[in-house]
């Protein structure tokens, strides 16, 4: 065991059936730190270039991060890892509530699944012992019927990661679900798991999380925690849905799937605003040793049926059922993200798609007779509940949408791709590059496409560090490179980016690092581990023979053709000169983004670059 860290990683042959342990060495621990960190360095060592993402040959990783588990605040994060099937790219995604700091305690930071079992299984680990189990009879079990089954064969203290029906049917915008609604969503990785035939991964155990001072992480924890500032507030006291009516008129939320604008098209947005949210809220939920809790249970629905405990929905959740739908019916979107939690999809790629089908049924290329009877318009609440069921059960009309705007727009032809709002099959999130610049380059550059979690200027706190700085950097790029680069580390340690946006110096992530590992770790020298992560993952879909100049980005998110009301009127985002910047600041060929060999060998990556470099590359 080395500090922060529990020192194991269990392999999974689902085909073979087959479980061995390996040692966590400290060569890849202070390389890579965690989460996608690491797995995108297991991953890249261990797979073959090409494999079918729903095939044996993908591999599927569970990974935590050193401060997963440890006194330090807010550390409850993990991270899943695979090629994604929704975009062909590097996958990963990660989330809260107690799972992380679980699979810890159990005695593992990561799990790594290969093969495809012949039959449903779920993983169970218990203090240590792992075991593959018959889940014959949880197929077909949503997520809250699995959790529950799962601990009652178990114990009430397991804590359970799983697939619901949309996972087991491949959805491409599934995902799995721990603590029934907290998810790692986006890169369709949820259809990975349903492809192998892996139910879940339950978790339970007493290991302790073993730091180098826990005096000094106390310390630092009393220390930071009493001076959280900026967005704390309402983070503590809202949640991110107190960010939604803001967001909807001031232009950072998309509306009507990209095309309209919040003070014209959606006027009345209360209704879905943080204080309406609240009102329907039942109690505070916090993710593990939390000291934000900015989740929430609801109270029983009226309108609609579901049962008083739902989990509160997030802003990304209202925007994509809200404002891109013109919906400003709360119970809806509630219903909405409860169909999402049960059945294992992004909320994110979900409402967008519900958004996408609605303009299309709105201009003629699908009518009721293709939607099974329900009338597709703008804010029609009812009509989005029904067929985000249908869209979570792959019935009907519904199994046209399962797969994201991508797939259904190519399943509808008919021009219907013009109103498929994606980059390389993803949704775009709930954020819009014409209000905030910095999210062009990430949505169009980082491994995962349309990420708004990722990297960004706008993360990296300003004026407190030289290397944070924007005055002091010739080009933007740079400054994005510096975001993007600590944003890793912090992702990676399993912090949560809330948190993060809260602490007052971006030098107590070091110093909780420091405090929890024994390290004595500089911030530019995690800022060089960043920048290592970031390129190995962007190696990967080289790899792949993948080049994001290549991917299509919708007119509409660029303000091409430009907003003609509203606070973004006239707006256009000058992709190519931000691209430009970036890629000259990350050192990666400006027509291929390939890494240049320099760089490699700098990050100490030099099996990387030899795959990369080779003859035919």
């Amino acid at each position: 065991m080395a500090d922060g860290y529990i020192g194991k990683m269990l392999f999974v042959d689902l085909s073979e059936g087959k479980l061995k342990d390996e040692i966590l060495d400290e060569k890849l621990r202070r390389e890579f730190v965690g989460g996608y960190g690491i797995g995108a360095r297991v991953v890249f060592s261990q797979q073959k270039p090409s494999v079918d993402a729903l095939g044996p040959g993908n591999i599927f990783g569970i990974v935590t991060g050193p401060l997963t588990g440890s006194p330090a605040p807010s550390c409850s994060r993990y991270t899943i890892v695979g090629k994604s099937p929704l975009t062909g790219t590097w996958g990963d995604a990660n989330s809260g509530g107690d799972f992380g700091p679980y699979l810890k305690f159990a005695g593992y930071d990561a799990v790594f699944f290969k093969g495809i079992s012949e039959k449903p299984v779920y993983l169970l680990i218990e203090d240590g012992h792992a075991e593959l189990k018959d889940a014959n009879h949880l197929w077909g079990k949503d997520i809250y019927e699995t959790d529950d089954i799962i601990r009652a064969e178990s114990s009430e203290k397991t804590k359970v990661l799983c697939i619901g029906p949309a996972g087991e049917k491949l959805s491409l915008i599934s995902c799995p679900v721990n603590n029934k609604g907290r998810a790692p969503g986006r890169s369709g990785l949820g259809a990975v798991m349903g492809s192998k035939k892996l139910k879940a991964v339950a978790v339970t155990g007493n290991k302790e999380v073993r730091v180098a001072s826990r005096n000094r992480v106390n310390e630092l924890r009393r220390k930071y925690v009493g001076e959280l500032t900026g967005l704390y507030r309402t983070f503590r006291d809202f949640g991110t849905p107190g960010f939604t009516a803001e967001s909807g008129h001031n232009g950072d939320s998309p509306v009507k799937n990209w095309g309209g604008v919040g003070i014209v098209d959606f006027p009345d947005i209360t209704p879905i605003g943080g204080q309406a949210v609240i009102s329907s809220q039942r109690k505070k939920y916090a993710c593990w040793r939390c000291p934000i809790g900015c989740g929430g249970h609801m109270k029983v629905g009226r309108q609609y049926h579901y049962a008083e405990g739902v989990h509160k929905p997030e802003y990304e959740t209202l925007a994509a059922f809200g404002t891109m739908c013109l919906n400003n019916n709360l119970e809806s979107i509630i219903m909405a993200n409860d169909i999402c939690n049960r059945y294992g999809l992004d909320t994110i790629s979900a409402g967008c798609t519900i958004a996408f089908a609605i303009e299309c049924y709105e201009n003629g290329l699908i009518t009721k007779a293709d939607t099974d009877g329900i009338e597709l318009t703008w804010g029609n609440h009812a009509s989005i509940v029904a067929m985000t069921d249908r869209m979570a059960k792959r019935e009907g009309f519904g199994d046209v949408l399962a797969d994201g705007v991508k797939v259904a727009a190519e399943r509808i032809g008919n021009s219907a791709e013009q109103y498929a709002i994606h980059i390389q099959g993803q949704e775009i999130p709930m954020h819009d590059p014409k209000f905030g610049f910095d999210l062009t380059a990430t949505y169009m550059l980082d491994p995962t496409p349309a990420r708004h979690t990722q990297g960004r200027e706008g993360l990296a706190p300003p004026g407190l560090l030289p290397a944070f700085n924007r005055m002091a950097f010739a080009g933007r790029g740079e400054a994005h490179k510096a975001g993007s680069d600590f944003i890793h580390v912090m992702n990676c340690a399993g912090m949560c980016l809330f948190l993060y946006l809260c602490l007052p110096n971006v030098n107590a992530v070091t110093e909780f690092i420091n405090a929890v590992t024994g390290w004595e770790t500089t911030t530019d020298e995690l800022l060089k581990t960043g920048e290592r992560i970031a390129n190995l993952r962007q190696a990967f879909n080289i790899r792949e023979g993948l080049n994001p100049l290549q991917f299509r980005v919708p007119g509409r998110v660029l303000g091409k053709p430009v907003q003609k009301a509203g606070p973004l009127a006239g707006v256009t985002v000058d992709e190519k000169t931000m691209v430009k910047e970036y890629l000259v600041a990350m050192d990666w060929d400006p027509k291929t983004t390939k890494p240049s060999k320099r760089k490699l060998l700098e990050l100490g990556l030099e099996d990387v670059a030899k795959e990369l470099w080779t003859a035919n590359r």
